[in-house]
């Protein structure tokens, strides 16, 4: 069986931060992590560059954007939205998603998701570094391989696993 191996070294990729400024304690907490991590695997501060936006709604526009650059090896999206009590947080994450989705569809570039979608300020923090992980940490991580594994599929895959 060939494989193609997984690498989560950073060093020498430049990634673009997409970060909704609504839920801004939360936000903040994940780019927090994000950027951590990303220099944890060896990505320069100056191959980082943050995009704010208004809210999440408005996540697909920027990241399609900075993915279009082609200045990018892979794009992260952080944000939150929170069930509040009318319909607008099904509107408002089917969007996202729908839209991040089709980022990646339509310009090949890896997007990290990690936009939280939970029922309380509470369920969002236990996200961040709580009980439940770092989102921003993972979506980290994610990025660093996508954008490695894609740099490998035009190629052949190695031997063994």
């Amino acid at each position: 069986m060939k494989v193609y191996p997984s690498n989560l070294e950073a060093g020498g990729l430049r990634f673009a931060v997409v970060v909704s400024r609504f839920n801004h304690l939360v936000s903040t907490a994940l780019l927090e992590g994000c950027e951590r991590t990303l220099m944890e695997r060896g990505a320069e501060p100056d191959a980082i560059d943050v995009a704010w936006v208004p809210g999440a709604f408005e996540i697909p526009l920027a990241a399609r954007a900075l993915a279009q650059s082609g200045r990018y090896a892979g794009v992260i999206v952080l944000g939150s939205v929170i069930r509040g009590g009318t319909p607008h947080f099904d509107y408002v994450c089917s969007g996202v998603t729908d839209g991040v989705r089709e980022v990646m569809r339509d310009t090949g570039i890896p997007v990290a998701f990690g936009v939280l979608t939970t029922d309380d300020i509470d369920q969002a923090l236990a996200r961040c570094g709580g009980e439940h992980g770092h989102k921003g940490e993972e979506a980290a991580r994610v990025a660093i391989e996508m954008a490695r594994l894609c740099e490998e599929l035009g190629k052949a895959p190695e031997e063994g696993a």
